[in-house]
């Protein structure tokens, strides 16, 4: 392939493309993963190279009074949202943005899974939103919330709630607006109140031993995928759980165990993710999307970085960043070696060569056989894994392709189709991932581009999200805009924090001093000493042990969520140019149908 990337090069300068020279620095090579062989399978698709520089013109850089007032478009959005909950929903779970109504879980219809997983009757999108009042700076509110959540939330309820949501939504941030009351540095400004006596880590504590029966009688170790808070373990539940549901609970227990010097929470999870890893294929290291957690069998064999997988692999990187157990980064590497070797499609390098753009695609685990063309929205968050691991040139072209879609249909539907180039799936929850990827992309880069994205992405939500009266709605279609009436809790716990975030340059967060790590949730957590060091040296079994210093970190060059230098693999000469050449631009636009 070496040979066509040369003639394609020279056909370029033939045909006067000459500003695209300086994008890319002589002898750069591409990032390679060792030991992984036929990463490029070229084409899977019909999209050619073409010219055009109106991206340039477009994307090459943001007046600062357009960042402060985009900053501020997000902190309304999110007032708008938490205030009209307020008003108009608490104590239920969520606000119904067009009728301005309350909801709570479905008791009329214990199998409607879609509202019952999530909704607990716990005031959830309350306490989801703790930590975005606290990065805004807003103390009052702050106080306000933390004393409401103490006062009147209880988790003694006979609801049967999905372990993984309760354990990212409400577990999460009760930790981390624990760990902001008591941070001695207080970077946000005073957060702390005078009285406050650990209530919500003792909340954090309660709510996971109710959710301990799950881990109960299960052969492999891996949890129940429900429980009722009050009983444990319906007799009638399903042996059957997603990858992502029963290995992505590490982070959120490990806190906990780590917090209160009690091993239990963290050991449950992390047998739960030994027993997932053992059951990965021979063949091609990868992992199904759903599991028999009595017998080991897979019951999907879908291998992807979407739903039932996406933060299965997330979790593992994040565990070792805040822990440091060498083992967490020894299970992500080899699982990012099995993606780049059988997930990922087109060019072998993002910025330079022929073929199509970099894609990953869902195959089947044991032979990586393509087994649908379709991908789905939860997979936007892949770039911004990549940006920690330090893979910054491919989170570039994955995330151009997914802000193509937006820019088509100013929303991603929850699956589309790229061999069609439609929508599988036509609905959009107001999910953060594109939004998250493109903060941290930001972060790594200082490229204006990523504004240019945010304000995009935040446009189109107020003019198609918004209800008139109380909050911002599900998008029902992609297509006709028409909304449901929804407002999820991760739009103000994710969505609009990262959308604040990416605006908000002098944010506290941002301070070289200040290292946090988002939770897959969103929930801020702190790289703080007290999370490396546990009274259980042994009780994991662990092969090695990472010393208990920051400068493991660095040596692997591995990234805080919110590290705002410029990442080592994206050179000086282009960090204000744009993060991907406007031929490819050009192309990944024609690839989603909007040329």
């Amino acid at each position: 392939m070496r040979w066509c990337s040369a003639l394609l090069g020279l056909l370029l300068l033939r045909l006067g493309l000459q500003a695209l020279r300086g994008l890319v620095l002589p002898g750069t090579t591409p990032v390679v993963i060792p030991g992984v062989n036929a990463v490029c399978r070229a084409s899977y698709g019909r999209f050619v190279l073409g010219a055009g520089d109106e991206y340039g013109r477009r994307y090459s850089s943001f007046p600062a009074g357009l960042r402060k007032e985009m900053r501020e478009m997000a902190r309304g959005m999110f007032s708008f949202g938490y205030d009209n909950y307020m008003k108009y929903a608490f104590p239920e779970d969520e606000l119904n943005p067009i009728l301005c109504r309350g909801r709570g879980p479905d008791h009329g219809d214990p199998s409607n899974l879609n509202i019952n997983d999530v909704l607990g009757n716990y005031s959830l999108t309350l306490i989801d939103a703790l930590d975005t009042l606290a990065v805004m700076g807003n103390a009052t509110e702050f106080h306000r919330a933390v004393r409401l959540v103490i006062d009147t939330v209880s988790f003694d309820k006979n609801s049967t709630v999905q372990v993984f949501e309760a354990t990212i939504r409400i577990l999460g941030s009760l930790l981390s607006a624990h760990i902001i009351l008591t941070d001695t540095k207080q970077p946000f400004g005073n957060m702390t109140l005078s009285d406050y006596d650990n209530e919500l880590l003792h909340m954090a504590h309660d709510l996971a031993v109710r959710l301990l029966p799950a881990f109960e009688n299960t052969k492999t170790g891996m949890p129940y995928p429900r429980v009722n808070l009050k009983k444990g373990v319906p007799p009638d539940s399903r042996n059957e759980t997603c990858t992502a549901g029963a290995g992505s609970l590490l982070v959120e227990f490990g806190i906990l165990s780590r917090l209160l010097g009690d091993s239990t929470f963290e050991w449950v999870a992390r047998r739960a993710v030994r027993a997932l890893w053992s059951l990965r294929s021979n063949n091609t290291g990868l992992l199904g999307n759903v599991v028999n957690i009595q017998t080991g069998q897979w019951v999907g064999k879908q291998s992807g970085l979407g739903a039932g997988l996406d933060s299965f692999y997330e979790y593992l990187l994040k565990s070792y960043i805040l822990f440091g157990e060498e083992e967490d980064l020894e299970m992500f590497n080899e699982a990012y070696k099995s993606i780049q070797n059988h997930l990922r499609r087109g060019r072998e390098a993002c910025n330079e060569g022929e073929g199509d753009p970099p894609l990953y695609v869902n195959v089947n685990m044991l032979n990586g056989q393509l087994m649908n063309t379709w991908i789905d929205s939860l997979q936007a968050f892949f770039p911004g894994l990549q940006v920690l691991k330090g893979d910054i040139e491919d989170a570039i072209c994955l995330h151009a392709f997914y802000y193509a879609i937006w820019k088509r249909y100013g929303a991603l539907p929850e699956r589309y189709n790229w061999q069609l180039q439609a929508p599988d799936v036509s609905f959009y929850p107001l999910r953060p991932e594109l939004v998250e990827s493109t903060y941290l992309l930001y972060q790594a880069t200082k490229n204006p581009f990523y504004l240019h994205v945010g304000m995009d992405i935040l446009l189109s939500l107020e003019k198609h999200a918004k209800a008139n009266r109380c909050g911002y709605a599900t998008i029902h279609h992609v297509v006709d805009k028409s909304q449901e009436d929804r407002m999820e809790s991760f739009f103000l716990s994710e969505t609009c924090k990262y959308l604040y975030l990416l605006f908000d340059e002098d944010n506290p967060l941002h301070r070289v001093d200040n290292k946090y790590l988002f939770t897959t949730e969103g929930h801020l957590i702190p790289l703080d000493p007290r999370l490396r060091d546990t009274s259980w040296q042994d009780i994991f079994h662990r092969k090695s042990k990472v010393p208990q210093t920051q400068d493991k970190l660095s040596q692997t060059k591995l990234r805080t969520g919110n590290s705002s230098s410029n990442c080592y693999r994206v050179p000086e000469e282009r960090r204000f140019s744009l993060p991907l050449k406007s031929v490819y631009m050009r192309q990944i636009d024609q690839m989603v149908g909007l040329l």
